[in-house]
């Protein structure tokens, strides 16, 4: 009856997930009317790069290097992928909340933004007792920013008194992955290629204000020239990642797990157009002049070379603790088409994580909460970017909690992760920020022959 109730609720899944889709300034606004988050430093590079692991590791602070389990798909080291015993689809949203803070000519100004979004849809398959398999699709990147200055302008009666200048950004990139995993006594092997895919849209525009108005004799906007300076960048192109676990048997209860990841530099196709416009209000017509352009220029963006490594205590199939270290050498990182996306990229990016969980009876039948299972982890580092010569860091802690459905494996998971980015210091911001994940994981045996007496 479990199993048929598990694969109902993995169809309505599926199907509804198929239908909903799949920086140095100051800041002149809150959060944008179409509801994505309003980032300043996703303005660099391929953006604010996304967690796209599930609500159960980011309860934990994100130790994902020596993490396996039965019943969840860890795809962040391929490797764990011959500890599952189940068939596991998992799917999980966000909903994050961002104060935005900032010095402007000496005073502190700060605005509020959130968003909610699909975070990760995955699906794990054990092949016999010794393989696994996984499929996903989850957001690498995400950019979306909106912001303004003024510069002032002369004494020319000519000239508007100040002219506006604005940076918007949107777009993305995504990850379609597949991987695979086999054990060998204690020792298992993975590997993950994936196809990374998305446009970002980058755009400058110089806008001319006037602080007199026209019908007082002041001067009139009419015919003052409005500039747009516009770049997409297309991207698309395989990636690979490797990863390795050993565990050791300390006793009849305790284990030990080791784990490490590994992905090398690597190139992608990338497409580039550049757009510069000039106009002006000419009465009730807009008069626009294409001053400078490229289109689909053809050529390479370099991924940077990024490593892990990290350890699992466990205990009585109830506890576990661990410590993960991960290294990005963003050094690696190049666009052979469009230099600004090489610019306020950091040399190279840390994290380090400490996270464990525990579940006070997992076999309870009589106690429910006595099944469910608490989180808690921190993390702290320095992100890809460097700004001004000023490294970007950030911190947070972590909680989670995951409550089983009743007499299955299936479980619903929420995770909370509180944190600091960035630093007011040199003319940047710091972002104080708040995220909540919901996470479903549905189990289910597949491919195992029916006996009939």
């Amino acid at each position: 009856m479990y199993q048929h109730l598990n694969k109902s609720l993995l169809t309505i899944a599926i199907a509804l997930i198929g239908s909903s889709v799949f920086g140095q300034t100051s800041t002149s606004g809150s959060a944008p009317s179409n509801g994505q988050e309003n980032d300043p430093y996703s303005k660099y590079g391929l953006g604010s790069l996304i967690d796209g692991n599930n609500a159960v590791l980011k309860g934990m602070g994100g130790i994902t290097s020596g993490y396996a389990n039965p019943y969840r798909a860890n795809i962040s080291n391929p490797a764990s992928y011959s500890a599952l015993e189940r068939t596991v689809f998992e799917v999980g949203a966000t909903a994050s909340k961002r104060s935005v803070t900032g010095i402007v000519n000496g005073n502190k100004e700060s605005y509020q933004t959130g968003t909610v979004t699909i975070n990760y849809m995955h699906l794990g398959i054990p092949i016999g007792k010794k393989g696994g398999l996984s499929f996903g699709l989850q957001p690498y990147s995400h950019v979306y920013y909106a912001l303004a200055d003024t510069i002032k302008g002369g004494t020319n009666p000519l000239l508007p008194d100040d002219v506006l200048r604005s940076y918007t950004g949107d777009g993305g990139i995504n990850d379609a992955f597949m991987g695979g995993s086999y054990r060998y006594k204690n020792l298992s092997l993975g590997f993950n290629v994936g196809y990374l895919f998305g446009t970002i849209r980058n755009s400058n525009r110089l806008n001319p204000e006037t602080s007199v108005d026209p019908r007082n004799g002041g001067y009139s906007n009419n015919r003052a020239y409005y500039s747009d300076f516009s770049s997409y960048t297309r991207v698309g192109g395989l990636h690979w990642k490797g990863g390795l676990q050993y565990e050791a048997k300390l006793d009849s209860t305790h284990k030990l797990r080791f784990g490490a990841t590994l992905a090398t530099s690597q190139k992608l196709n990338q497409q580039f157009s550049e757009y510069q416009i000039s106009s002006f209000p000419f009465e009730d017509t807009l008069v626009r002049d294409t001053l400078f352009q490229i289109t689909d220029a053809k050529g390479k963006l370099t991924l940077p070379m990024s490593y892990s490594i990290g350890v699992v205590l466990t205990g009585s199939n109830r506890w576990s603790i661990g410590i993960d270290y991960s290294v990005t050498q963003w050094s690696d990182f190049q666009s052979d088409l469009n230099a600004q996306m090489n610019t306020g990229i950091a040399k190279s990016a840390y994290r380090f994580s400490i996270g464990g969980e525990y579940s006070p009876d997992p076999t309870s039948l009589k106690k429910y909460f006595s099944r469910a299972t608490y989180r808690l982890g921190g993390y702290y580092g320095a992100s890809h970017l460097e700004l001004n010569n000023t490294s970007i860091p950030y911190y947070g802690i972590t909680a989670g909690l995951s409550l089983p459905f009743r007499r299955s494996l299936s479980q619903i998971h929420f995770a909370l992760d509180a944190g600091v980015l960035g630093t007011t210091e040199n003319s940047l911001t710091r972002h104080n920020y708040l995220r909540f994940t919901i996470g479903l994981s549905l189990n289910d045996l597949w491919f195992i022959k029916r006996k009939y007496e």
